[in-house]
């Protein structure tokens, strides 16, 4: 399976998970001078947040199926669009800035979307480079936690979901990558074999994450799912609050 072009296709062209040589370097570069890497970051998904205007019609014409998946609800289309081209390095960032703020319980500090720092790589937050709890691409993982989010209200009907499978069928991907997302889509939403897929805190934070981008809470059904997933994951409380508030922010960056 070509893990890179399925979360190209899921998320769309303009999400890129293999940093160019040139990329890698600079990141070494800011590790080894021991500064913050959040101005590469800000660049990348700060940056990308306030240059695009949210919406479906970005993450559709970039080519994001997740798109189709998020529904029609302005929140989740600027969840959408945060994804589309921030990538799942704006998964891992995010994670790993909440984490930061949780474990220095800087409760009352706002999620910045310009200070969001590379997570190192032996942090646990780099989902390019980890495996989860079944041994697959950590990717895979926070693809499977954001359509199963993006389920939990029953939004997507029979209709939408010949929709999307049409558009799965179109899509320039393998008939691997094209299984998985048929395979996923025909699952229930179901938050605890989501928490099955973390191995770890920092892996429990990602799915967490990924899944508040997903959607936006304010049906009684995608409360209860979120609390379930957090309950799952055996997240502390105030982590939780910082994931909530950092997905909260991203979109608020997203509609700016």
């Amino acid at each position: 399976m070509d893990i890179n072009k399925l979360v190209e296709s899921f998320l769309g062209s303009g999400a890129s998970n293999t940093p160019s040589t040139g990329q890698q370097a600079g990141q070494q570069a800011g590790r080894q001078a021991g500064q913050p890497v959040g101005q590469q970051m800000s660049q990348q998904i700060g940056g990308a947040l306030k240059s695009f205007p949210g919406g479906l019609a970005g993450g559709a014409a970039a080519g994001g199926l997740v798109a189709l998946m998020l529904g029609s609800k302005k929140a989740r289309k600027v969840g959408g669009t945060v994804l589309t081209y921030g990538g799942m390095a704006v998964v891992g960032g995010l994670a790993f800035k909440a984490w930061q703020n949780y474990k220095a319980n800087q409760s009352n500090r706002p999620a910045d979307m310009h200070d969001i720092p590379a997570p190192p790589s032996d942090s646990g937050f780099d989902p390019a480079n980890s495996r989860d709890a079944q041994g697959n691409d950590m990717r895979l993982a926070l693809i499977q936690a954001m359509i199963s989010a993006a389920k939990a209200d029953q939004h997507i009907d029979a209709v939408e979901n010949s929709r999307i499978r049409e558009q799965i069928d179109a899509a320039a991907l393998g008939t691997d990558e094209k299984s998985f997302l048929f395979d996923q889509l025909g699952q229930d939403s179901d938050p605890i074999a989501i928490a099955r897929l973390a191995q770890d805190e920092p892996q429990a934070a990602e799915l967490y994450l990924a899944s508040a981008l997903a959607i936006d809470i304010d049906t009684p059904e995608e409360s209860r799912y979120m609390e379930r997933l957090g309950d799952a994951l055996r997240l502390p409380g105030p982590l939780i609050k910082q994931l909530q508030d950092h997905a909260v922010a991203a979109r608020d960056a997203g509609m700016s």
